[in-house]
């Protein structure tokens, strides 16, 4: 057992699909999309190799209800910034620094480029540095991953998928919504 004791999870619905959001003592850790249940049952397996604790589901617990209620406003559009704690402990190092870069630095409706992050964390060469990152983003939405585009105005990758990174950005005003 870890030092965050118990990790608490639930399945919310959302615009983009289920949602598992798991939560330590410190806060929100994990965010993982089209949560269905062979893909939940992975990420409920690397949860608990990697914080060495039991995941418990616990849709009414205390140390979800914030996050839950911030991203259903979030998919409102009421919320531009979520304002929850967050447990780091599942990245490190150059990940664990642009991730924090990006969330501080790259606002709601607006984009950055891969070499722009790298540099604004301090290794302006390493765009796919950043690419790996953005890819290993245990906090996508809430750490906005998919405000990371491609300098020449490509989306980029997306752990989501691109349908997704697409619709997180139409909600978001940075593109028009799908048409269809």
């Amino acid at each position: 057992m870890n030092s965050n004791g118990v990790v608490e999870w639930a399945v919310v619905e959302s615009d983009i699909g289920p949602l598992l959001l798991a939560a330590t003592d410190a806060g929100l850790v994990s965010v993982v999309f089209h949560a269905r249940p062979a893909v939940r049952d992975r990420a409920l397996a690397q949860l608990r190799d990697r914080l060495g604790a039991e995941p418990v589901e616990s849709p009414g617990s205390a140390r979800l209800a914030e996050p839950i209620r911030q991203f259903a406003a979030y998919f409102a559009g009421t919320l531009r910034d979520f304002s929850l704690d967050l447990d780091w402990s599942l990245t490190s190092g150059f990940n664990r620094q642009v991730l924090r870069e990006l969330s501080e630095g790259v606002p709601y409706g607006t984009v950055a480029g891969y070499g722009d992050l790298a540099g604004r964390a301090g290794q302006p060469g390493a765009a796919q540095a950043v690419g790996a990152a953005m890819g290993s983003n245990p906090l996508p939405v809430v750490v906005p991953c998919h405000r990371v585009v491609e300098r020449d105005g490509g989306i980029g990758g997306f752990g989501g998928g691109l349908e997704t990174k697409r619709q997180l950005l139409a909600l978001e005003g940075v593109l028009p919504p799908p048409l269809f």
